[in-house]
């Protein structure tokens, strides 16, 4: 078993559990502090409740019923595996994870309909409250909902019971680098609850459940696409939907449409949002009333769309204050495929220019809290880090972040590559290797579950400006129909730019050409004429640090691994001198480094695990990276 697994008896409580490392933040935590942030900052609601905390939990065989006694309390929202849940015990795939927790519903909330949300549980799931069963869920990485309204009791607490199971490596559900025995570049496994639960009120008559927002910046408009948790019927021509664009204080556009229907927002001189300038603006999404706007014309006669329809509305009277209200930002950003400095090689182009992308690897684990970042303070830490460090972008590799990382990229200015979670049975099977033609086979149900997985992660990051390329396969890992999905991911998205294959087996699909070189001198991808080349991975390069490993005990390894900052310095050196020559004379767009941090027992971060030591100085690295923002002519 990994160190992790081996710390203090179950009875210690999470304030005083110690993991091998800890970063700072982790060190912060306690049940009255954990994540007290909003989750959503894409769609707000002023009311809601947080339900992070300490649960009861047990672990049981699946063979048997919810327990009537607990084992003890766990610190939601990190997983049972983490230090930080103060349980630090595997979840193995033939047992069940049960949390229980009594909550209370505001006074204030009566006569509204309770959503009761989870921000993410790996990796299967079923919901009990007051004895009832409310629903089910598959999916380790994304949010969800269950209306609990009717469970309720009308006062006094609600028993919340959740079962868990997670096939872990014994499956073929994505889950990125998880594995039962983690080794090498896989990690230990994440089951149940590890990102925020809580609860909000909307109302019963209605309310916004997504707000879609697309950047339009070649027309100097927002596209806005509001939708109701339920269909409005096409004679309902009183329900209107509000949509205001705001900078500051100042109103920049205003419209109101029928529910059900497109609205654009003229935004004149929009600022554009860049990793130099990252400017957001703030947006308002409203359910209103309106008089109806035909008054007495017979029914079918009113257009049914198009400009007709839009412009009665948007001259509609709105009567009444708003029955739901949700509020959120937006950036005017194009991405896009264009010329480069060689002729008939594209290149990667942010707003119509040429803006070489530079970024590492990030994995996004934490030593006592594994997927499940400690705070907002820690995340904006490593994206300030990035920055000051002269890059401009990352890959969030096999990963899905929580939400309020998004807003935190966003907001700080800094592009995204985002990673869709591996899926295949273990890491020596289903692992197509480097120069196999045919892709391998998958079970039709392994199919559909990675591309509802797919969906939803798409669905749920496109409002974020920071994200600007989709990478749909690593290397050969449980790769299939890897054209068609590329394609597939361009419909569902045209507004971004699809790296099919992240290294490996090049498909010919998608926007990128991408290789992974762990030479010591990176090499340089072929040109393609119809497709931006990148080093999709490359460096690598490893340094044990003393008093800041996992575990010292077992392999701590790099691609090539030094002991002394003089030799770390001279090989990044080295590397970088070739991403800057390919970079001025083969129209490369974008380079990754492997990688932000160190994770348990891959030691090739730029930060140690703990997040203590910075490897290579913030300036000298900066410095290293200056020459990849000089325009090349």
């Amino acid at each position: 078993m990994p160190s992790a697994w081996a710390q203090a008896p179950a009875s210690a409580p999470p304030e005083v559990r110690k993991a091998p490392i800890m970063s700072r933040w982790e060190k912060k935590i306690t049940p009255d502090n954990a994540w007290r942030e909003y989750p959503r900052p894409q769609l707000v609601r002023p009311q809601w409740q947080n339900l992070n905390g300490q649960w009861d939990y047990a672990i049981t065989t699946q063979t048997v019923p919810a327990p009537t006694s607990f084992e003890g309390k766990i610190l939601v929202p990190f997983c049972v595996e983490s230090t930080l849940s103060g349980v630090t015990k595997p979840l193995r795939p033939e047992q069940r994870l049960w949390y229980r927790r009594y909550v209370q519903v505001p006074t204030q909330w009566q006569g509204q309909r309770v959503l009761l949300h989870f921000g993410a549980v790996d990796y299967e799931c079923s919901l009990w409250l007051n004895g009832g069963l409310v629903g089910s869920h598959t999916g380790g990485s994304d949010p969800f909902s269950f209306d609990i309204t009717d469970f309720l009791k009308t006062e006094g607490d609600n028993e919340l019971v959740l079962g868990v199971t997670d096939p872990s490596s014994t499956g073929e559900q994505p889950r990125g680098k998880q594995v039962t025995n983690p080794e090498g570049i896989w990690y230990t496994p994440v089951s149940g609850i590890w990102q925020t639960v809580w609860m909000e009120p909307v109302p019963t008559a209605g309310y916004l459940e997504e707000v879609r927002l697309t950047p339009e910046v070649d027309s100097s408009r927002l596209r806005v696409e509001a939708l109701l948790h339920r269909p409005v019927s096409e004679r309902n021509y009183t329900s209107a939907i509000r949509i205001t664009a705001i900078d500051g204080k100042k109103t920049v556009a205003s419209t109101v449409v029928k529910v059900g229907q497109i609205a654009y927002l003229p935004i004149k001189n929009p600022k554009l949002w860049s990793p130099d300038k990252p400017f957001l603006y703030d947006v308002k999404t409203e359910l209103v009333t309106v008089e109806d706007p035909f008054g007495d014309m017979a029914r079918n006669k009113r257009p049914r769309g198009g400009r007709a329809l839009a412009d009665a509305y948007a001259k509609a009277n709105v009567v009444g204050t708003p029955t739901d209200v949700v509020t959120g930002y937006f950036a005017m950003r194009k991405i896009a495929l264009g010329p480069g400095p060689v002729q008939g090689q594209p290149v990667l182009l942010l707003n119509d220019k040429f803006v070489f992308q530079n970024g590492p690897l990030d994995q996004g684990w934490w030593p006592a809290g594994l997927l499940t970042p400690p705070s907002d303070e820690a995340m904006i830490f490593e994206l300030d880090f990035l920055k000051q460090s002269g890059f401009n972008m990352l890959r969030k590799h096999i990963k899905v972040e929580p939400d309020r990382y998004y807003y935190q990229a966003d907001r700080l200015g800094i592009l995204i590559w985002q990673d869709m979670p591996s899926g295949f049975l273990d890491h020596t099977s289903q692992n197509d290797h480097e120069g196999v033609k045919q892709e391998p086979l998958r079970r039709s149900l392994a199919k559909e579950q990675f591309e509802l997985e797919l969906h939803r992660m798409i669905d749920r990051l496109y409002n974020h400006p920071s994200i600007v390329t989709w990478v749909v396969h690593n290397e050969g890992w449980g790769e299939y129909d890897n054209q068609r999905l590329a394609a597939h991911v361009q419909k569902l998205d045209p507004s971004r730019l699809v790296n099919a294959v992240s290294g490996w087996n090049d498909r010919g699909a998608g926007d990128f050409f991408d290789i992974h070189t762990y030479e010591e001198e990176p090499r340089a991808p072929e040109a393609k004429p119809n497709r931006a080349v990148v080093i999709g991975e490359f460096g690598g390069i490893g340094w044990p640090i003393e008093g800041h490993l996992w575990n010292p005990e077992m392999r701590n390894w790099g691609y090539q691994t030094y002991r002394d900052a003089k030799t770390v310095e001279d090989a990044y050196r080295k590397k970088y001198a070739k991403i800057i020559e390919y970079y001025r004379n083969r129209a490369l767009s974008a380079a990754v480094y492997t990688q932000t941090t160190d994770v348990e027992g891959e030691v090739n971060g730029l930060l140690t695990y703990d997040r203590e030591v910075i490897k290579i100085p913030v300036k000298t690295l900066r410095k290293i990276h200056a020459p990849l923002f000089k325009e090349v002519k």
